[in-house]
Parts: C-alpha cells; structure tokens; sequence
C-alpha cells in the first residue's frame, strides 16, 4: 500500500522505498495463495491416497474446474485496476459504486459459470476422456458447481481489497477456508460421516469440499466489509445501485481481454491433463502432481505480480509516471532473484517432495522425470507474469491477450500436441513430457514479446497510456 494519502503528491522513488512497498503488499497475498493452492495440493494427496482412479479424476475434473473459474475470475479482476486508479487518484466516493458493479458482474457470471459445471459431459465428451476417468471427474465438476457464485463474489471482494490496499485479511480467510477444508475433503472422500449416513465420496468429495468453504469464505469476506470501520471512506453498502450497463460494460472492455488471458496460461497446463487422458491414469496422475508443484512455485511471482499491478495502477491513477515505471524495474529484478532460488531448492528436493504425493511408483516416476521442467519453466515465467501484471496495471490488457493466445496456446498447447505425440519418434512412444517441454520455450517467447510491449508501454508518458486502454 502506498505510503502517501490517495491522490496526493508521492515523494521520489528510490529502488529501497518501492522494495519494501512490493513485499509489504505482496507477502500477505503470497500466503494467501498459498493456502488456496494447499487445497489443491490437499485434494491430490487426499485423492491419491484413497486410489489412482480417483486422481486421475480429481486431475481432470478439478483442471475443467479451474479453467471455468479462472476464466471468469480473470475478467472480474478488472475490479482491481479500476479501483487502484481511484485510489490513487483520490476519487474515494467512487471506489463503492465501482465495487458494487463488480458484485454485480459476478452474479452474472455466475449463471453461464454454473450450467458449464453442472452439466460437464460436453466437456469431458470433447476431450476424449476415457469412461472409467470421465464418471469421477463429472461428479466431481457437479460438486463444485453449488459453489461458483460464492467463488466469483468472493474473487471481487479479493480483487478490490488488494486494490485499496488492505490484503491482510485475505489471508487470514485463507487460512479459516483452508483449515476447514483438508479435513473436510478427507472426511468426505474416505467416509469418516459415515455415522450421519453418507458414505465415502471418493475424489468427489473434495469437490463437495470445495463448493463448501466457498460460501464460508464469502460469509467470512462481507462479515469483515460490513463490520471494519477501514472500509467506510468508500460507502460500499451506502445508495446501493442497480446493474449499470455503463459502468459495466466498462469493467468487461477491460476484464474480458484478462479473462482469456489468466484463461489462456491456465488452462496451457490444465488442458494437458485432457490430451494426454489417452495415456494413462499414471500419465494423468504424474503430471497432475508436477503440475501442482509448478501451480504452488508460481505463487511468489504471482504474488509479486498482484503487488506490482496495484502499485502501478495507484501510481498511473496519481499520474506519477516515474514510480510505476522504478516499480515494475525493481519487481522485475526482484522476481526473477526469488525464482532462481526456488528452481535450486526444488531441484535439490524433488525427490522426498514428489514422494509425498503418491504411493504409487508409476506415478512417482513419471513425476520425477518432468521436475527438471519446472525448474527452467518457472523463471522465464515468473518474468512474464510480473510484464503482464504490470501492463493490467497501466489498463493495457487487449493486446497481451493476443500474445498470450499466441505464446501458450500456439506454443505451447499446440506444439506441445506434435511434441508429445508426433516429434522425435513419438508416434510410437508418446510421452507427456513433449508438453513441458513446449511449455518452456512458450515462456521464453512470451517473455520476449510482453517485454518488449512493456518498455513501448513505460516508454509512452502521461495519461495516454491509462486513457487508451490498448
């Protein structure tokens, strides 16, 4: 959070000051994120321990799951520029109405959101996905369904707070939601209620989980609104208004270009999980659990790159051009130091950490021989998370959705597809590691081409960069 008031004259940047704004802001978000992700990483331990079958349909059926919500959750994510530009611009009266629209869109999202999980079998139908796996995926899609809208009201709620600046509480609702959670989901797929009358779930059960704490998460978030004194400057509950299409029509110019983006990356590494269904549940299994790894390495330049996005829109919204460019500058060095050090460390301890996921040694070898992808992946793409957080910053998002759709998709999923099933002999011998492989050079070419849009971005002075909007 800055340390000036909104909208007043920020002192100059220096590299120290803008450091300890970027971990002030970011270390909340990081364990926040953390903990959300720790359910999924609980949801394949809690699923592979009761049996691969039921990994295998976690893995498909949670990475359908996670493609729907992120897509929807990203275009919400416009809340978070939008507000960090009133902040900064001082034009508190307006943050409310702002966020009450948002609450809006999320309602509306909903709808489509949940008949997509609640019917899955078009989904699972398209991507081939054999019958043994595509029974447990669909119900565990259904489970999860029942909690979509407290998911996305719950996301605006994430989105504005980190924009005002106030992210600590998002942690401390991570942790009730996950503490709640793993031994809910454990319950629930291995029948501990079986005294009440249900019976063991199975992996669906981590979906009923899942659908569960969302609605407490979001109990937990509008209890905290309602009852902090910190939010009263904003009037969020004050002359509530109806759905303008206006102001609406305004967040979705900006948030469905984020939307396909955040869909585009996801769904590069949950598609896989679908196209390689074809060989095997081992197959799915072992990168479900690299996956899972690189989801939770992520998490730092994630962080990083939320922190960077708000402090680059409260500085465009205040117009002081000069501190969001020293912020994305020291982010940048900032995030690519911490991914090194992540990449050694996991390196060093991949083998005790990938036999924590599986009992089964099929699943264990697969895994361990696509650790060494993720070690490379993960800095080149911290990189280009943090340019593209940066661009959302500044209200640049319809062209890096482009580049996205070319980088991960073309790149990635596409050559992933020839690399795994048709490059080097595969044909014969497919394997899942043409997709990581694929995977990493779409990185490079992203971090390449989001940060050369980046320096023509920082390069161009004043309001253009804000009002345009491209």
């Amino acid at each position: 959070m800055s340390t000036a008031a909104p909208g007043s004259p920020l002192p100059a940047p220096t590299a120290g000051a803008i450091t300890r704004q970027l971990l002030h802001h970011a270390w909340p978000v990081l364990v926040a994120q953390v903990l959300s992700m720790s359910m999924m990483i609980a949801d394949t331990l809690i699923a592979g321990r009761y049996g691969t079958a039921d990994l295998a349909a976690v893995a498909v059926g949670s990475g359908l799951y996670i493609s729907v919500v992120m897509l929807l959750v990203g275009i919400l994510q416009a809340v978070a520029p939008t507000v960090a530009h009133l902040f900064g611009a001082g034009r508190l009266h307006a943050i409310g109405p702002a966020l009450q629209q948002g609450f809006w869109l999320a309602l509306m999202l909903a709808v489509p959101g949940t008949l997509v999980l609640g019917y899955p079998e078009p989904l699972l139908q398209l991507a081939r996905v054999p019958p043994d796996i595509a029974e447990g995926a669909g119900a565990y899609m259904q489970a999860t369904a029942f909690g979509l809208p407290a998911v996305l009201l719950y996301r605006t709620f994430y989105a504005f707070n980190n924009a005002v600046g106030r992210p600590r509480v998002l942690m401390a609702i991570s942790f009730v939601v996950t503490s709640t959670h793993i031994p809910l989901a454990w319950s629930l797929t291995h029948g501990l209620f079986g005294f009440a009358g249900l019976p063991a779930l199975g992996g669906t059960g981590c979906g009923v989980s899942t659908a569960i704490v969302a609605w407490l998460g979001l109990i937990c978030g509008l209890a905290h609104l309602i009852r902090s004194p910190a939010y009263r400057p904003y009037a969020i509950f004050f002359d509530w208004r109806p759905p303008r299409l206006r102001e609406i029509g305004a967040l979705l110019r900006l948030g469905v270009p984020m939307g396909f983006s955040t869909f585009i990356e996801i769904t590069s590494f949950t598609l896989i999980a679908l196209f390689i269904a074809r060989l095997g549940a081992e197959a799915v299994a072992g990168h479900r659990v690299v996956a899972n790894l690189a989801a939770l390495v992520y998490m730092l330049p994630l962080a990083m790159s939320i922190a960077t996005l708000v402090l680059v829109g409260q500085a465009a919204g205040a117009h002081d051009w000069a501190r969001a460019r020293a912020t994305v500058r020291v982010s940048l060095y900032l995030t690519a130091g911490f991914a090194t050090a992540i990449g050694i460390g996991l390196w060093l301890l991949r083998e005790p950490v990938i036999a924590l996921s599986s009992t089964d040694p099929a699943v264990r070898a697969v895994a361990l021989g696509l650790v060494a992808y993720i070690c490379i992946y993960q800095l080149t793409d911290s990189t280009q998370t943090v340019a593209a957080h940066a661009l959302r910053g500044f209200k640049v998002t319809l062209l890096p959705m482009f580049l996205h759709t070319l980088c991960f998709w073309g790149v990635g999923l596409g050559g992933g597809y020839w690399a795994t099933y048709h490059a080097f002999g595969r044909d014969t011998a497919p394997t899942v590691a043409g997709f990581w492989e694929a995977s990493v050079a779409a990185t490079v070419l992203a971090t390449a081409l989001f940060g050369w849009l980046l320096y023509r971005v920082m390069g161009r002075q004043g309001g253009l960069v804000a009002a345009s909007g491209r």
